[in-house]
């Protein structure tokens, strides 16, 4: 299985015979395994003593990172007819937190699992949808009309609240009447900004977020908290505040009150009302499965790049250790990209490890487990099982169902994806939470928290596999938008050109897409290679 490439240790079948979850019944067997990025390995960055490099090699390009945006800056160096290029990536496979799992009931993401349907100013994600074969065209007003398989089926989302299920995450059951007039009011606010242009001419908020407006009044919003930006426009909803706070963890894997106002507000603006999404039984791992396959021969996973430094006068040296092997090999470049997360330059390019701005740089510890079910869960009252479920007042995001997008009527079992982003305390706190947590303590946890919508859940579950993500996603939290680290991180060094989707200030697809292919056109505009700009 594709997940075992990921094994940090392993977990023997387990006899759950929970108390507390609902329903008791006879022990049953829980199998699972714990999995994660290659941190000690990647950890060797920071303590060095890796082996001189007993060999070396040349190439035109090294592109170092093999999640979305080293996949897609590969992507559009290949659709220039550029070849002579390789991924360096850390882990066994690529495709970053994009990347999945499966066993005989389904495949499943392990992290990303869905792409809203691209804006107009998201071209670079139409041109690759386009030849994925997701677009097959266009309306009459430039919409895309996307094939029907990959539109995220109904029902789509709901929330369990109260002892019941409701459809849609804003919390309606219990609402008074002030909070649906706040719910109103806020709609009403988003509504505002979507349709809002900076002195600039730009729209306020779109994706990328790079071309949005830079007029200094939309900007201000980034010196406070989404929090206080609530408080200060006079919302005092629960309800209001819930929903929001959930979007900001399920989309940036920090509280309401650690994120800035201009993300937050960008995450409600920047899409239309009714933005619809793709997705896969396997998230995004369908598009870095396709990314993959069409770049098969320029992938080098298991090369954990140590150093990166220019060589004057035109090249730059690369020293690259494999873990496998142990020993190292000094590749020369005449360009790089840089797609790994940015705080990490300070410890591999030469240059960057006094820049201060590496440290504004800080990321969101993630847990995210997948569940094999024998049969699908009891479902208590209102709407049926959707793509998306949330349970109100949990620290978790709730679950995706793997299956629902298949077609079939039946089902004998079902995987559930499980998202828990680990914003409780300060990042480093929570990663060594998450390195010290075992196996069976997360499963506990896990189960306690469905047992409230699923009394059953504990005898359905027959296997556990739980993914640890140490840094996730980076925080956009306030000031970090606006200020000065990420200019100084995404200026190119000599012949190294930054690339990950934490220049952005948020770990979205299309930004890791943007991140990627804006620093594969300046690598072939370097190079003289001509080309067609898909940004």
């Amino acid at each position: 299985m594709r997940r075992r490439t990921f094994l940090l240790g392993s977990a023997a079948a387990v006899t759950a015979g929970f108390v507390g979850f609902g329903r008791k019944r006879a022990a049953a067997p829980i199998a699972g395994e714990l999995l994660g990025a290659s941190y000690r390995i990647g950890h060797l960055l920071r303590a060095g003593g890796l082996p001189a490099p007993s060999s070396e090699r040349r190439i035109a390009v090294a592109i170092v990172g093999g999640g979305i945006a080293g996949l897609t800056a590969g992507w559009k160096l290949a659709r220039a007819g550029f070849g002579d290029f390789e991924i360096l990536e850390l882990e066994a496979e690529c495709g970053g937190n994009s990347r999945f799992g499966e066993n005989a009931v389904s495949r499943y993401p392990w992290g990303a699992h869905y792409v809203p349907v691209p804006s107009r100013e998201s071209r670079a994600v139409r041109e690759l949808f386009e030849e994925l074969g997701v677009i097959e065209g266009y309306d009459d007003a430039g919409a895309p009309r996307c094939r029907e398989q990959y539109l995220c089926f109904s029902p789509q989302e709901r929330l369990f609240i109260h002892g019941r299920w409701q459809e849609g995450l804003l919390p309606l059951v219990g609402a008074t009447r002030r909070d649906l007039d706040e719910y109103a009011r806020f709609k009403d606010l988003v509504h505002g900004y979507r349709e809002r242009r900076g002195a600039d001419g730009r729209k306020a908020f779109v994706i990328p977020m790079e071309l949005s407006s830079r007029d200094a009044s939309l900007l201000d919003l980034d010196r406070l908290s989404i929090r206080q930006f609530l408080v200060e426009q006079g919302f005092t909803s629960r309800g209001l505040h819930w929903y929001v706070d959930y979007a900001c963890r399920d989309d940036f894997g920090c509280r309401s009150s650690d994120v800035s106002a201009w993300a937050g507000v960008h995450y409600f603006a920047s899409r239309g009302e009714e933005s619809a999404v793709v997705t896969w039984p396997e998230g995004n791992g369908w598009l870095a499965e396709r990314l993959r396959q069409r770049l098969a021969k320029h992938l080098r996973p298991r090369s954990l790049v140590y150093r990166v430094e220019n060589d004057p006068p035109a090249r730059v040296a690369l020293e690259v250790f494999d873990p496998i092997e142990q020993r190292s090999t000094r590749i020369t470049a005449d360009q790089v990209i840089f797609a790994a997360p940015t705080h990490m330059a300070k410890f591999v390019v030469a240059g960057a490890a006094q820049r201060n701005a590496l440290d504004e740089f800080q990321y969101a510890p993630w847990m995210v487990a997948n569940l094999t079910l024998r049969g699908l869960p009891d479902e208590g009252t209102g709407p049926p099982l959707s793509w998306d479920n949330v349970i109100h007042d949990s620290d978790s995001l709730g679950y995706v169902v793997a299956t629902h997008q298949s077609l079939r009527t039946r089902f004998d079992g079902t995987v559930l994806t499980y998202y828990l982003p680990l914003a409780g305390s300060a990042p480093d706190r929570e990663r060594q939470r998450l390195l010290d947590t075992a196996w069976s303590s997360w499963t506990s946890a896990i189960l306690r928290d469905l047992s409230r919508p699923h009394p059953d859940i504990g005898e359905r579950v027959s296997r556990i596999d739980v993914f640890r993500w140490g840094h996730a996603m980076v925080r956009p939290r306030p000031g970090f938008l606006a200020g000065d680290a990420r200019r100084q991180a995404a200026a190119p060094i000599g012949n190294v050109h930054f690339a990950n989707s934490d220049l952005s200030g948020f770990s979205l697809f299309e930004e890791a897409q943007y991140r990627g292919v804006h620093a594969a056109e300046r690598v072939l505009e370097a190079l003289r290679v001509r080309f067609t700009s898909s940004l």
